[in-house]
């Protein structure tokens, strides 16, 4: 223990908030990034105390944010789970601030799957309650049902013309279709859900247009639209960054604009950042965006996820995101 002194101080220190010892220890080089014998940084202590100028030393000495425990819980996750929202606020500030320059969540955790190159070379397999590729990693799963149906409600509200990125299942398209939209664009680019849409008769559908291909090479296929939804796999964030980026072009006044949430959906306050962050990037374009909480918890027990390799969706309440231009919104 003697070789980690100055660190373990740092600990009791930051868990009993004594700033200014915690200060000296800093000064004196004490490493910020230590995980002491319970599996927690000095930052994890400070937080889960709710000292928030503790939690703002450490982050200016270069405490990372985003450490996890062994049980997958960040110096955010004990603030919020024990009610400190000053702490709270210096913390997610911090996860918005360094995720907007170097988006290293999520390159990690992009929700469904992992971001996979090569997952349009790759064989897939369809059952009954789920999609899944070649690594046992689900691509859509039956419980996200009232989630899609959801995501089609809000974006059919207008009715007119409906845009949906990613066909999966066919869960939100099915839903899309019961508002008998004027037209239902869909692009899909996996070889074989586009073969299985033909082969179960989206192809026959008087209303519907399938647009074969990734959405970045069919951009000059498309028209403008009254309700957008976007679920791709195996991309990163910086892809749903980069289809933003388009919104304007693709996205009629007074249209609505959603998006499948699963960003970082195994960890709640890494959530909540990226929930923030993107509500952000989107309010920089000229969107504000309503974050609608739907209960899940029942949808998922145990055998949702039997043979499922990850369990992309972890918390109890999805945040469905409700997109509209600003000019819209406020009137």
């Amino acid at each position: 223990m003697s070789e980690n002194r100055e660190e373990e101080s740092l600990c009791e220190a930051a868990r009993s908030g004594a700033l200014e010892r915690v200060n000296s220890l800093i000064a004196a080089g004490a490493d910020v990034t230590y995980f002491d014998a319970e599996g927690l940084t000095p930052l994890m202590h400070a937080a889960k105390n709710g000292f928030s100028e503790v939690v703002r030393a450490l982050l200016d000495a270069g405490a990372p944010w985003n450490a996890l425990t062994p049980s997958n819980l960040s110096a955010g996750d004990f603030a919020m789970d024990n009610g400190h929202q000053s702490a709270f606020d210096v913390l997610l500030n911090a996860g918005i601030q360094a995720e907007l320059v170097l988006g290293t969540i999520a390159r990690k955790d992009n929700g469904k799957g992992n971001p996979n190159g090569d997952y349009l070379e790759e064989r897939v397999t369809f059952s009954e309650d789920k999609v899944m590729d070649a690594e046992s990693k689900a691509i859509m799963m039956a419980w996200e049902r009232p989630l899609m149906e959801a995501h089609a409600k809000a974006i059919c509200l207008g009715g007119g013309h409906i845009l949906n990125i990613g066909f999966g299942m066919g869960l939100v398209d099915s839903a899309i279709q019961q508002y008998s939209p004027v037209s239902h664009t869909i692009v899909e680019a996996h070889p074989e859900v586009y073969a299985r849409m033909l082969q179960t008769g989206w192809g026959e559908k008087e209303n519907v247009k399938i647009v074969f291909g990734r959405w970045q090479d069919v951009l000059s296929q498309l028209e403008s639209y009254d309700g957008i939804f976007f679920d791709t796999y195996g991309e990163y964030y910086e892809d749903m960054r980069e289809f933003h980026q388009h919104l304007p072009q693709l996205l009629k006044p007074g249209g609505i604009y959603s998006f499948f949430n699963g960003l970082c959906g195994s960890n709640p306050f890494f959530h909540v950042v990226y929930c923030q962050l993107v509500s952000l990037e989107l309010e920089m374009l000229g969107y504000s965006t309503q974050l609608i909480p739907l209960p899940v918890k029942d949808c998922l027990g145990e055998e949702t996820w039997e043979g499922v390799k990850h369990k992309y969706w972890q918390l109890d309440t999805y945040s469905l995101p409700v997109c509209q231009s600003l000019d819209d919104s406020e009137s």
